[in-house]
């Protein structure tokens, strides 16, 4: 491929100039910047988060009626076609690509935040209502969104034999040209954005662990250096494919983690963890609905749902497009009850065990510290210090800073070949060169940010990304809706399966 076709290419070079003049904006106005995207977040969270609760119902509801309506049955494919991936390294990539570095970020920090601060009175213990809560806002509604866009990415893709575009989806009902490059280009500036926040924050957690166990010292230089090395990673393993690079990633991140989680453990009180995950998720399962509508006395006020559940809802369907996509490009060859069941039911009962380990295990140590003084409050470093109450404390830190490196990579290889796919004519096989331009535009655009933060260190940019993301996430939760509407009006105007 020439240098002739990359530039020609509308889809690519309207995008990354829009994030050229969003960046030059942010830095020649950063304050102005700053407060325009906390007002445009608050403003998105006050008038439209109730919207966002009920939408996240409306999916999971959605997704549970179509895995066991009889187009459940509609494959992926051919009908002979088998899935290209065990269910284990299946799982492996979903997990990587969709949470990832998150469940160690917030692995103690968020059940110990919910068991100090109650969202609302309960008959539960505050444990049992922390874990309970912590588990809505990491569950089902999460996969939800992820799980609505690879199924009509899927069906488009693999059925339809559409080209990798978000458009692709509704280019049928939605004639215009112009509007449809809109959705993807949009698609394509919030899935930026969102590694640029997911990197910049791993690096900085990863820079956080380094000064915990080495006792300071390390600045903006090493992460800097972090950044680039996890992106270089990260772009040898887009550069290899799904197969060679993704997957195995992938599979030794999910590997490491149970093994950690394994260890957390055994060293901890076994029985009180599994009685605390048992009876939390049986909560969550019972008053999911309820908690789901904020409904009389689950509802947490609104200070509260929007600092945390319209935030995380928000923050999770802006990560839908891109997740969802790459969760479609991998479940070729099965039946839409296999994907929908597998992404809302296995990743969830795995994250639910892992903050009931975690966060049972925190709770047993405040108990023993005779009172809590926020020992658990920073986000970066909560856990590093979580761990200097266990054996081994210092391999636990070395084998958490790898992992947190192992997540970012796989959150950030699958993205740039989701990315890689939407500029390259919407192919599944995405040129290399489209993967090297989309692996080096990420590095710098991240870099550019910390730089930023540091400049301004009175302002925190790296959370105004975050909260940018939020106010992008808004046009998705509208087209979510017309998404699912064209895809299901399409399914049952065809001959469908029936049991």
């Amino acid at each position: 491929m020439t240098s002739k076709p990359i530039f020609k290419n509308p889809l690519l070079t309207v995008s990354i100039g829009v994030i050229f003049i969003c960046s030059g904006v942010v830095f020649f106005a950063t304050e102005a910047s700053y407060r325009a995207i906390e007002d445009a977040s608050l403003w998105v969270r006050n008038y439209f988060g109730y919207f966002y609760l009920y939408l996240g119902l409306a999916c999971v509801l959605l997704l549970f009626g179509v895995a066991f309506s009889p187009l459940g049955k509609l494959k992926l494919g051919k009908k002979d076609d088998q899935p290209e991936h065990s269910l284990w390294a299946w799982t492996a990539m979903l997990y990587s690509a969709g949470m990832g570095a998150g469940i160690l970020l917030r692995a103690v920090q968020e059940p110990v935040f919910m068991q100090q601060h109650p969202p609302y009175a309960s008959r539960l213990e505050p444990d049992i209502l922390a874990l309970e809560f912590t588990f809505y806002q990491w569950g089902f509604t999460a996969w939800a969104f992820y799980g609505l866009f690879a199924m009509v990415m899927g069906h488009a893709l693999f059925v339809r034999k559409k080209k990798v575009r978000v458009s692709a989806t509704v280019e049928d009902t939605i004639p215009n040209k112009v509007a449809r490059k809109g959705i993807d280009i949009t698609t394509i500036i919030t899935t930026v954005f969102g590694l640029i926040a997911a990197l910049g924050l791993g690096v900085t957690q990863i820079n956080g662990g380094l000064n915990h166990i080495f006792g300071g010292g390390f600045g903006l230089s090493v992460t800097l250096s972090l950044a680039a090395l996890i992106s270089a990673i990260a772009f040898y393993s887009a550069w290899q494919g799904v197969n060679k690079g993704i997957k195995i990633i992938s599979k030794v991140n999910l590997l490491v983690t149970f093994l950690l989680l394994l260890f957390i453990f055994f060293t901890s009180d076994m029985l009180a963890i599994l009685k605390a995950f048992g009876i939390a998720t049986s909560n969550y399962l019972v008053d999911f609905i309820p908690m789901s509508l904020a409904y009389g006395k689950y509802n947490p006020g609104m200070a509260f749902l929007t600092d945390w559940t319209f935030y995380y809802w928000a923050f999770w369907l802006s990560w839908a497009p891109f997740t969802g996509i790459f969760i479609a490009r991998i479940s070729k060859g099965r039946t839409l009850r296999q994907l929908l069941l597998g992404v809302l039911i296995l990743p969830s009962l795995g994250t639910f065990f892992w903050f009931s380990v975690f966060g049972t295990s925190a709770f047993q140590l405040i108990e023993s510290f005779g009172g809590y003084n926020d020992e658990f409050g920073n986000v970066f470093s909560s856990l590093f210090i979580f761990f200097s109450n266990y054996p081994m404390a210092t391999l636990l830190n070395v084998v958490t800073l790898f992992l947190l490196i192992g997540f970012l990579v796989t959150s950030l290889d699958s993205a740039v070949f989701v990315l890689s796919m939407f500029t390259d004519k919407g192919k599944k096989e995405p040129s290399k060169r489209h993967r090297l331009i989309w692996s080096v535009f990420i590095l710098l655009a991240t870099m550019a940010l910390l730089l930023l933060g540091k400049a301004k260190p009175d302002i925190d940019v790296l959370t105004a990304v975050q909260k940018l993301l939020i106010v992008t996430s808004l046009p998705f939760a509208f087209f979510s809706i017309a998404m699912a509407g064209v895809f299901l009006k399409e399914m049952y105007s065809r001959q469908i399966p029936r049991s």
